[in-house]
């Protein structure tokens, strides 16, 4: 189930602090990967128009981390309008958010989020849960490779 070929995340965070720590997260990792980041569900919605287009600056996401709590399109709306597109509706998103509400949890596998992580605060707590996460997702889990 081991496979190692490059991961394309994106990565769609307002926050300049929590990306430069989830960044320096993943690429404290042993895979190679590639990451997209989006400040906005806005831009995270026509970066993937854009992959969609087949535009090589965009790749395809195989995984979505997502905020909840952005200014504008939240992270619950953005989450609903992927899933309703059936060229997007298979990626995995992985909500990684501060908030520990219990309906955002609820929430979210209702719009059928694949994970639901609560930010940690600490670098290498941080660096724990991506380590579990990319060792579940890319290690574990098999990944779904489309026809292109």
């Amino acid at each position: 189930m081991n496979d190692m070929t490059p991961i394309r995340m994106l990565l769609v965070e307002d926050d300049a602090g929590d990306r430069k720590l989830i960044l320096r997260s993943i690429q404290t990792q042993r895979l190679a990967n590639h990451v997209s980041v989006a400040e906005t569900a806005e831009k995270a919605i026509t970066y993937l128009g854009r992959a969609k287009a087949g535009d090589e600056e965009c790749p395809m996401p195989e995984l979505i981390l997502l905020d909840l709590n952005m200014p504008g399109m939240g992270g619950k709306e953005f989450l609903r309008r992927l899933k309703l597109d059936p060229e997007l509706d298979t990626i995995p998103v992985v909500i990684l958010t501060t908030s520990d509400s219990e309906q955002d949890v609820l929430d979210s596998y209702k719009l059928h989020a694949a994970g639901y992580i609560k930010k940690p605060i600490e670098l290498k707590e941080f660096q724990a849960v991506m380590t579990t996460l990319e060792n579940y997702w890319f290690m574990i889990c098999r990944r779904a490779h489309p026809a292109a």
